[in-house]
């Protein structure tokens, strides 16, 4: 079946991909449609007075992009970069982003039947920015809504609404 095919398909089925990615012990999804690229972690150039879980900026072909520690910003242990941490370039609302993340695992289709609501419950992660918690066999994902993550008062990297 051609990419075209499949895609069509994938819209008519009410089904999305997710690029899944670890954090610690938890996996991830956000929409693959955000995603710019992936590349191996390198480390950014410090901002004065940026919060924590901002590491800094890179050069990205002439693009100067923040790079955002979503281990920090999700208040995991310390993080460790190693030769599995990368940075998933996003393209929100026509800004760039950098997420670090411990590494990514795959591109995963899921249904909107294998979506269940995320339950209301106290975390670091504002329930808005929780799309669902997606399940496929024995493995569990929590689908992030990356553009309304970004776009947060305290990142302050996405205006909000634009």
């Amino acid at each position: 079946m051609s990419v075209i095919g499949k895609t069509a398909e994938t819209a008519s089925s009410g089904a999305r991909e997710y690029l899944t990615f670890r954090l610690d012990q938890e996996e991830y999804g956000i929409d693959i449609l955000k995603v710019q690229e992936i590349r191996g972690y390198e480390p950014p150039t410090r901002i004065a007075h940026a919060p924590e879980f901002i590491k800094g900026v890179v050069n990205l072909r002439g693009t100067i992009i923040p790079i955002v520690d979503m281990r920090l910003k999700f208040n995991c242990s310390q993080a460790e970069y190693n030769s599995f941490t990368v940075v998933i370039i996003l393209n929100l609302r026509n800004r760039v982003v950098g997420i670090v993340v411990d590494s990514v695992s795959d591109v995963m289709e899921l249904a909107a039947d294998n979506v269940k609501a995320a339950p209301d419950i106290e975390s670091v992660i504002d329930n808005d920015c929780i799309l669902g918690l997606g399940s496929v066999g024995e493995r569990m994902l929590i689908l992030l809504d990356i553009e309304k993550l970004m776009s947060s008062v305290d990142m302050g990297l996405v205006a909000a609404g634009g």
